[in-house]
């Protein structure tokens, strides 16, 4: 029996100076300027990650950072194993998120969901079908799909498959559950559960058929719900209860439609050979890439041994998939990775071994870029992504990608036309106004506030974003004359 090897001063400093810098917004603009993707603050960490991998035969290995002392299991197998013993020998408690920087947030608490609960892709295709269609009806001349109608509509479609049409309108429902998952771990957390579960409630007494709801009220009916996972030492109170098994499921299928899907879209519009699979290898890559939870530390609470090696009380052990991706996607076709296990760790939430609403969640993604794709192949309107070489992040809030209707051509792709240009400059347009909000608040930012240089660099961001709000402004002047 053996104890984790520690990482060289070295080691620990460069992981740790990759995650000190993203503190700092400037810190990758040279390094990604000049194709240096080694020296941006993912690359570094994925870099000194990897070089563990091969001095440490793959073995997990302690890391000490500012922000702590981590056991990083070094590969995806690895962390499964590692996990899975910690869950089955009870000594893990709860979960926490780990950002990029290094700052902790709480984890909505993994509640699982009985194997018959969720319905078939097959019966939720229509009622989801029929949400994606207003979606769609939102779209602007380009065909474009911003982020301001993208996210509440789809939204609105995660709520009308998990508990049913009654919900689609209830926008209060998906505020009230984030607000409910960003207090996990807090002492308001309680309170806010309970008011979750209450509006949750009446879904589950009058459930609509195929739905979630519908699922968990047959599960009830048939006995009690399944245990919560022993990944969470002490489940809080009423986690035995179907409401918080729905709630759990609102917030894994909100994350996939708003976030996922549009991610494997934006692949699959910018020609990422791994996403030409069709909608279940985009959506897979999508989830490789970009895992919305990308790191998540377990703290041990008790002692157990997986494999010859002792992991003590008081261990925290990160898992990382974001960070610990093994290889990138090559470019031969079929490539892909493999979507997520259901008997894995769940990209979407904290569990240790597994999440069942994590297929379900995947399928509704599948189904989402399915119908935006059948018709024609999207086209990435902003950011520029180039095939062969894939971003270590991908925020969904950047993204704008035009989504052509069944039977319908896109303008950029119709006779040069007065209309058409008109259409494409007001698109213009809408995006400089984008960058100019997105530079305004990356001139925000407190990290400018340290010396002269900061001051300096945040007077050229505002002078920018001027410029595009007086660029999008003649935009406009155009596209009406155009027009008339």
């Amino acid at each position: 029996m053996t104890t984790p090897a520690t990482a060289w001063p070295l080691e620990n400093a460069v992981f740790s100076a990759a995650m000190l810098a993203h503190r700092l917004p400037w810190a990758d603009a040279p390094a990604r300027a000049l194709g240096l993707d080694s020296l941006t603050r993912e690359g570094a960490a994925r870099g000194v990650l990897a070089h563990l991998r091969r001095s440490r035969s793959g073995r997990p290995v302690r890391l000490r950072t500012p922000f702590g002392s981590f056991l990083v299991p070094l590969g995806a197998a690895d962390t499964a194993g590692l996990l899975a013993e910690g869950a089955a020998s009870d000594a893990l408690a709860p979960a926490v998120r780990l950002d990029a920087a290094g700052r902790r947030h709480g984890l909505y608490p993994h509640v699982p969901l009985p194997p018959d609960a969720a319905p078939s892709a097959a019966a939720c295709a229509g009622p989801l079908a029929e949400e994606l269609e207003r979606v769609a009806s939102a779209r602007r001349d380009d065909h474009a799909l911003p982020w301001e109608v993208w996210r509440p509509g789809l939204l609105r479609a995660a709520r009308r498959v998990v508990a049913g049409a009654a919900a689609a309108d209830d926008t209060l429902l998906s505020e009230v559950l984030l607000r409910t998952a960003g207090a996990a771990g807090s002492r308001t957390y309680d309170g806010r559960a309970a008011a979750l579960n209450r509006r949750l409630a009446p879904f589950l007494a009058d459930p609509e058929p195929g739905s979630v709801a519908a699922g968990l009220a047959r599960s009830r009916a048939a006995g009690p719900l399944v245990p919560a996972a022993r990944t969470q030492a002490e489940p809080p109170p009423g986690h035995g209860r179907p409401e918080a098994a729905l709630a759990h499921t609102l917030a894994v299928v909100s994350e996939a439609a708003v976030t996922t899907a549009l991610q494997a879209l934006a692949l699959t519009a910018a020609g990422v050979p791994g996403a030409a699979g069709g909608p279940a290898a985009a959506v897979a890559l999508a989830l490789d890439h970009f895992p919305p939870v990308e790191a998540v530390v377990h703290p041990v609470r008790t002692r157990f041994v997986w494999d010859g090696l002792a992991v003590e009380a008081g261990t925290e052990i990160l898992a990382a998939p974001g960070w610990l991706r093994e290889a990138a996607v090559t470019a031969e076709a079929g490539d892909g990775p493999d979507a997520p296990r259901p008997d894995g760790p769940s990209p979407f939430c904290g569990s240790a071994t597994g999440c069942t609403t994590t297929a379900f969640a995947v399928g509704v993604a599948e189904e989402i870029v399915r119908f935006f794709t059948e018709a024609a192949r999207p086209a990435l309107l902003s950011p520029a992504l180039a095939p062969d070489r894939m971003p270590f992040t991908l925020a969904p809030h950047t993204l704008l990608v035009a989504l052509p209707a069944a039977g319908a051509v896109p303008p950029t792709a119709r006779a040069a036309t007065p209309a058409s240009y008109a259409a494409l400059a007001r698109a213009d347009a809408d995006r400089l106004d984008g960058h100019a909000r997105s530079l305004a608040a990356c001139a925000a930012e407190a990290g400018w506030n340290g010396d002269e240089v900061g001051e300096r660099f945040r007077m050229h961001l505002l002078e920018h974003a001027e410029r595009c709000t007086r660029a999008a402004t003649d935009l406009r002047t155009a596209a009406r004359h155009l027009a008339d």
